[in-house]
């Protein structure tokens, strides 16, 4: 019999697992949705519906790099001691590749995923299948620079271009990539280090802005400073917080002392060339994920007593 599309986006819905096998199960099956389940559940294919409402707040952050442009993807499994298998880091490098030609998340999602017959979604459903853990493709970013580099650094990498902490950087220069490249690391680090939330104050979110000169204004008011002297007090404690929380603004950590805008200039001038970073990226693996908190000795109690 022939299958129909309705029949296997049922399929799916029902079992989780990928088009294509859910294709297949219902050809074994002469399109008999019960069986085709069944059939999918002795291959081990529609595991995966049962784990994903569980939390994934592990995996690898992965980043890869083309010419001008970047990429990084943050793959997420529920255990640390899936991200160290092998097949688990390489689907997330090849994510981090195809995300170079991707234009946000649900395009790389629609990507088909290489010598499979699957696309990027399916491929991670067969893989929360054939693993057996729940994975989540959480986010992408790219990054690109009209004239330079783009430099990628992973922290306590766990294999090339493989790690809990990525970055991007741009930078945007005609000088040489053998001067920018170590340059573009050494930032990098510094925002691996400090995770600053925005590049200039410029860039810095509004809302932010207003709320941190709200709390220091009443912080003033408080004092009993004339009204004169508590304006210039906020004024001086927002140089402060934009040097806390700006990159360019920021203490460059490589040396402790130099804003980390002034080191770019001085790069720029020793090289002879106007050197600027453009854009940065950083993904902190797991950041933002409500993680389960689960109480073993309960759970074994709760265990014992039924």
């Amino acid at each position: 019999m022939s299958v129909t599309a309705a029949q296997v986006k049922e399929l799916r819905e029902k079992s989780g697992a990928g088009m294509m096998d859910c294709k297949k199960a219902l050809n074994e099956t002469s399109g008999d949705m019960d069986a085709a389940i069944d059939w999918l559940r002795t291959k081990g294919l529609a595991a995966a519906a049962k784990k994903s409402g569980r939390v994934a707040s592990e995996g690898l952050v992965a980043v890869s790099v083309d010419g001008q442009q970047g990429a990084m993807v943050e793959l997420n499994s529920e255990t640390d001691f899936v991200s160290r298998n092998e097949e688990f880091q390489q689907f997330a490098t090849t994510l981090a590749e195809l995300a170079l030609k991707a234009d946000d998340l649900d395009g790389l999602n629609a990507m088909d995923y290489p010598e499979t017959g699957r696309n990027v979604a399916e491929e991670l459903t067969h893989k929360i299948a054939t693993i057996g853990e729940n994975m989540t493709l959480r986010r992408m970013q790219k990054l690109s620079v009209d004239n330079g580099v783009v430099v990628p650094y992973i922290h306590n990498s766990v294999a090339d271009g493989l790690g809990r902490i990525g970055v991007l950087v741009g930078m945007n220069s005609a000088a040489d990539a053998s001067v920018l490249a170590p340059l573009g690391k050494q930032i990098a680090m510094h925002i691996a280090a400090t995770s600053p939330a925005s590049l200039s104050v410029a860039d810095l979110d509004p809302e932010m802005i207003a709320r941190e000169r709200e709390v220091l204004i009443e912080q003033a008011k408080e004092s009993g400073k004339p009204q004169e002297i508590a304006e210039k007090m906020v004024e001086g404690r927002m140089r402060k917080y934009y040097e806390e929380v700006v990159l360019l603004e920021q203490t460059f950590v490589i040396d402790g002392e130099t804003k980390v805008g002034a080191v770019v200039e001085k790069a720029g001038k020793d090289a002879g060339s106007d050197i600027a970073v453009s854009a940065y990226a950083q993904f902190v693996l797991g950041a933002g994920i409500e993680k389960e908190e689960t109480d073993f000795a309960a759970e074994v109690a709760a265990q014992l007593g039924s």
